[in-house]
């Protein structure tokens, strides 16, 4: 008898253990996260009270939430209404219709040229009618792509080389064009035989290819494209399914400046406008008298923002972080771009002193930055005169962009907005939770190098934030 009321002690007391387990605690006992580096802060934004904290000023590597920290400082420092500007310029003269000189595309960074996110598709076509207006109808000369405001480093030297080439991982110029990406269309055959290239869009004269590409048993896409900016010459590497007809691969375009150049020059000539040079490019500009035909202005930086933060765009985080970098002296360097940001976060009450800044988009693995920082600058920007910019830049769980996944069909669906951040050994969420009673919680989550896939870490953080918003509801009713 006295056994058996031990062990239902025993069992009361476990039972009572378990009760008062927190999420965090649950959390973090999980053996995928046993010899991961987790960081873990949530804040109530209104109370300023710390509800979850763990490990929360650690440097962890955060993957795409770095991201948060680009768009909010062009906001900032920008405003949300800013507008990038390429200028049409020339160093010559119009007379009798004939301009005696070269035509010169003096970009500044903006991403969204022939871009199939955001922008104006029919912006070479305005750029040729503004010539015509000119009065221009020959060109003694040629068309030349100026990307000389930004510095001839196009590779970030902290990316990986398995990343550079991929669309994902472009070359960051001042004239980026066609999202600077390049869609490779393969033929796909039987299992071990080598893919055919059949051709790519868009068309890149000289264009060479060493292709090792194999037709495998996988059902997924896992080819990858290698070269550096300027060569035309491109590897493609791994493997595609087998017996799938056409299948597309995307790289990046090695010379968008270029690119650009020549398909103005084609649509001149084909509008009637004769060039009678060949499109060129500079990358250091030798600053000849000009003055400008026409000048181009990409949308709001609302808008590119937003697409920034709702589809986790890489290249369109690199472009706003090396324009950062004009405060700094022109040709904008990454370095100044780093500067920038400090200095923008120095009196703003975001310490990002100790922050390891090495990209925009967070594709480096030796970026480096906390929960808490990343919750310092969440609750910095509900106070900015761009809180609507910023939050309305971000994915909604369940509903929208990279969240669409996380935490769908869970009372959490449409309650959460957030930047979310994926690689092989990164899973990190960072934005807003909306309670029931109105409480507003600002959370970060950041884990490295857990002992399960991506997938597998999501579904432990979103029972995480899930178990968090339980016990503030708990916590609500047990108040008088």
């Amino acid at each position: 008898m006295m056994k058996r009321q031990i062990l239902i002690l025993c069992l009361a007391l476990c039972i009572a253990a378990q009760a008062q387990t927190t999420a965090l605690e649950t959390f973090l006992a999980q053996p995928a996260l046993r010899y991961a580096g987790t960081g873990v802060y949530v804040k109530n934004m209104q109370t300023g009270e710390v509800i979850a904290d763990w490990h929360s000023d650690q440097l962890l590597t955060p993957a795409s939430t770095q991201k948060l920290l680009t768009s909010a400082t062009a906001l900032e420092l920008l405003g949300s209404a800013f507008r990038f500007s390429t200028y049409v310029e020339t160093d010559g003269e119009v007379r009798e219709g004939v301009l005696h000189g070269n035509l010169y595309i003096r970009g500044t960074g903006d991403p969204t040229l022939g871009s199939q996110k955001v922008g104006d598709q029919m912006f070479l076509y305005k750029w040729v009618q503004a010539l015509r207006r000119a009065g221009i109808s020959r060109i003694e000369g040629s068309v030349v792509a100026d990307a000389s405001f930004f510095d001839g480093d196009a590779l970030n030297p902290q990316w990986l080389w398995e990343d550079i080439g991929n669309y994902y991982a472009p070359g960051i110029y001042a004239l980026p064009y066609l999202d600077n990406t390049l869609n490779i269309q393969l033929r796909s055959a039987a299992v071990g035989s080598v893919a055919e290239v059949v051709k790519t869009l868009p068309y890149i004269e000289g264009l060479e290819y060493e292709n090792h590409i194999r037709c495998t048993t996988i059902t997924y896409d896992g080819a990858y494209v290698h070269g550096v900016p300027y060569s035309n010459r491109r590897y493609l590497v791994g493997s595609i399914p087998s017996n799938h007809g056409i299948f597309g691969v995307k790289g990046d375009i090695p010379n968008p400046p270029l690119l650009l150049a020549q398909h103005l020059t084609q649509r001149l000539r084909e509008s009637g406008i004769t060039v009678t040079g060949e499109a060129d490019y500079l990358t250091e500009s030798l600053y000849p008298q000009r003055h400008v035909l026409y000048e181009h202005r990409s949308e709001p930086l609302a808008e590119i923002v937003r697409e920034l933060n709702v589809n986790s765009n890489n290249l369109y985080a690199e472009q706003l972080f090396r324009y950062l970098g004009s405060r700094m002296g022109v040709p904008c360097t990454i370095q100044g771009s780093v500067d920038v940001l400090r200095n923008c976060w120095r009196n703003r009450g975001v310490d990002i002193h100790n922050s390891l800044i090495m990209d925009g988009c967070g594709l480096s693995p030796n970026d480096g930055v906390s929960a808490q920082t990343l919750v310092q600058l969440l609750s910095f920007m509900l106070h900015s005169r761009e809180r609507d910019a910023f939050v309305g830049s971000l994915p909604v769980a369940g509903e929208s962009g990279t969240l669409q996944g996380f935490l769908a069909k869970t009372e959490l669906q449409g309650r959460v907005t957030a930047k979310s951040g994926t690689t092989s050994r990164v899973k990190s969420y960072a934005g807003y939770i909306t309670l029931d009673d109105g409480m507003l919680l600002g959370f970060a989550v950041i884990v490295n190098n857990a002992a399960c896939k991506p997938r597998g870490v999501q579904t432990l953080i979103e029972r995480l934030l899930r178990g968090i918003c339980s016990e503030q509801k708990e916590k609500q009713k047990e108040q008088p």
